[in-house]
Parts: C-alpha cells; structure tokens; sequence
C-alpha cells in the first residue's frame, strides 16, 4: 500500500485502509456533480422551453425520466460497490455525465434530449450520494457519521454555488452554451477526482454490533420495520423533490424575476450545509424512529409555510432556508438509515432498495409536481398537497422502529 494514498485507521470494527485524499475529493465532486447535472435544470428549463418551442411538461418529463433510472440503476450498482468499491463506478460515471450533457446542450430534437437526460440518469446513479455514501460508511467505519457529515456538508452547497452561476452564465449566453460550459466544469473536476482519489484497497464489511445484522440481507428487505421506511421515505421524498422542483415557479408565480427565484434556490441549500452540522448532535439525543418521524413532520412544516405565506420575498426565501436546514437533516438520515437498524453488512444493496421506490417517486415528482399544480390552480395549492403527504409519511414512519432499538 502506497502511503501518498492511504492511511490506515483503527476503528471499532478493526483496521482499515481509507484513500486521504478521497474525502476532500468526494466534497469536490458532490458540489459539482449535484450542481450541474441537477439544479441546473429547473433554473435553465424556462429558457429551454423559449428557445425550442418544447413544452415543460415534455422537457420537465425528460428530467424526471432520469431520475427515474438512476433510482433503477442504483440497485445494481449497489451491488457492485458492495463488491469492489466506488473508484471504477464513479470515475465511469462521470465521464457519462458530461456526455449526456454534451448531448443535451446539442440536441437538435426533443427526442434526443430526451435521451441525453436518461443517460444522465445512469450518470446520477454512479455520482450521486449513494456511491459516495458507500465509499465513506465502508472506508470510515465507526467514524462514518462524521465523514457523511462533511461531504453533504459540501454538497449542500451544490445549489448555493450552481444555481446563482448558472443564472448568471444564461444571462450572457445561450442555454446551450451555458451546458457547454457547465460540462467543461463537471470534466475537469470529477473525472480526475474519482479516478485519482478513490484508489486505496477495498476493505471487506465489518461485522456489526447490531442484531439485526444477524438476518440475512433478503431476510431485512422483507422485514416489516424495512417496508414501512420504505414507505414513508417514499412519500417523504415525492413530497421534499416536488418543492425543490416547485420553489422557482412559487416565487415566480409571487412576483420574483427568475434570477431572484435562483437565489432563494440556492439560499436553500445553504439550509441544507447548516442542517447537516446539526444532525450528529440530533442523533446523539434522539432515537433513529423519533428523528426519522419528526424530520420528516419539519419538512412538512417548512412546505405549508411557503404555501401560505404569499411574501414578502426575504420571508419566504427565510422559509427555503428552514426548508433546505430539513432537507439536510433527512439526506444524513437516509444515508445512516441502514447501518443505524441493520449495520454495514449489505449496505450497497440495502440503502439502494430501501431508496429506490423513493426516488422513483422523486424522480415523477418534478412532473407529476407541474401536472399537479396545474390541476390544482398553482404552487400554493400544490405545496398544501405536499405537507399532507409529509405528515402522512410522518406517521409511517413511526411503524418502522427496528426490533433491537
């Protein structure tokens, strides 16, 4: 083992080989990764839809469409980091996403835009917190919590920095000039990143203190306690998805220019970074069933106050900012929601199947989001909706307490 990559760590669960590097690395690689090929959409798409005569409901389906297969792609995957580890996933992954960005900038039809943004979905799944995820709770061991902490630290702020730079890069040039340059950015940081950083030896899974490990991964996705988190996760998730998606056209809707509504959006991830550095107290004091119900219960909270609430915009951009300090929070909970019950064991392919119905959710939910704004009579009436189905998940969510907690 080379030290210039990696060091060695003694934990609770025995000595490891972690890369150096790949924690700074990784906090790269999600602020760019999530700032690109995910929040640059929404603050881009009205000038999509101008330029080309595209209908939202077509371009906004074709971003849902990749989501939807990064949810189905995440369970395959899982199985491979699981095996071999993130360097080779990641390091393909993002050599896709700045194809499919090349491709959507180019795309001389809605067809093969349509097409970029699927392949972006394989790219989000290989990306993404999920693979990162797996990387730090196997490297970091007992001190995981801390190594999550830091990189959705980062990637909080993926809004903060891309959606005020996007909206700035769309004033003096075209969209598709503004993804054009975007996926120089993504190139020049991620590829290097993940194929640099992620090189130290993958570790074998520890064994865990917890009983539940004892079971069989088939045995804990089947269990009771894993389908109801499933459950509530899901509409969680279809709920916090659609007002990210929904926030620009509510301001808009309330009088806000375009690029005063990305500001907020990314005032909202600022949320995000302040409400990660609170979760390891959080979780320290609570119990993993009493923090999941209330989290979620919060997030629904923050969503009626930007239903009801027309204005002024500093008020409502304070309610994006509790919004995102939410968000955060239950993004920390989702990624410890399996070591916290069931250990490290199966995480790679327990986090992605206890994650994929709620991304598939959150994946419809930018357009069934739209559809059902318009069937309602707008934004308002949408995010009401949307706190109905948090606190519902809320209380699922307090069927889900594992048996030896």
């Amino acid at each position: 083992m080379q030290h210039t990559q990696a060091s060695v760590a003694v934990t609770g669960t025995g000595v490891r080989s972690r890369p150096r590097a790949a924690l700074p690395a990784l906090c790269a690689t999600q602020i760019t990764s999530w700032g690109i090929v995910y929040y640059a959409f929404p603050v881009l798409n009205s000038r999509i839809t101008a330029d080309t005569g595209w209908s939202p409901a077509a371009t906004t389906g074709a971003f849902s469409g990749a989501l939807l297969v990064s949810a189905l792609a995440g369970i395959p995957i899982g199985r491979v980091l699981d095996r071999r580890g993130p360097r080779a996933v990641m390091t393909t992954g993002s050599v896709l996403a700045v194809v499919a960005l090349l491709i959507i900038a180019w795309a001389p039809s809605l067809a093969v835009f349509a097409a970029g943004w699927l392949l972006a979905g394989m790219a989000m799944a290989a990306t993404f917190y999920h693979p990162a995820f797996a990387a730090l709770t196997r490297w970091w061991g007992d001190d995981r919590v801390r190594a999550l902490t830091i990189v959705t630290l980062a990637g909080g702020l993926a809004s903060t920095v891309f959606a005020p730079l996007t909206a700035a890069l769309a004033e003096h040039f075209s969209w598709r000039t503004t993804y054009l340059i975007l996926a120089a950015i993504l190139a020049i940081v991620t590829i290097p990143a993940h194929a640099l950083a992620l090189r130290a030896p993958w570790p074998p899974a520890p064994p865990s203190h917890l009983r539940q490990a004892a079971a069989t991964g088939p045995a804990v996705e089947r269990s009771r306690p894993f389908l109801l988190l499933a459950a509530a996760l899901t509409l969680s998730g279809f709920a916090m998805y659609a007002v990210v998606m929904g926030l620009v056209p509510l301001l808009t809707e309330r009088g806000a220019t375009a690029t005063e509504a990305a500001w907020v959006l990314g005032l909202g991830g600022a949320g995000q970074t302040l409400g990660r550095t609170l979760y390891a107290a959080l979780a320290r004091r609570t119990s993993v069933t009493a923090r999941t119900a209330a989290l979620i219960a919060a997030g629904g909270a923050t969503t009626a106050a930007l239903a009801l609430v027309p204005g002024p915009l500093p008020l409502l951009a304070l309610f994006a900012v509790l919004a995102g300090t939410v968000r955060g929070n239950l993004t920390l909970l989702q990624a410890t929601a399996v070591t916290d019950r069931w250990g490290t064991t199966h995480y790679g392919r327990l986090s992605a199947l206890l994650s994929a119905p709620a991304s598939i959710t959150a994946a419809l939910a930018p357009f069934a989001g739209a559809a059902l704004a318009g069937l309602l009579g707008g934004y308002p009436a949408l995010f009401l909706l949307l706190t109905v189905f948090s606190l519902i998940a809320a209380a699922i969510s307090l069927g889900a307490a594992p048996s030896a907690k």
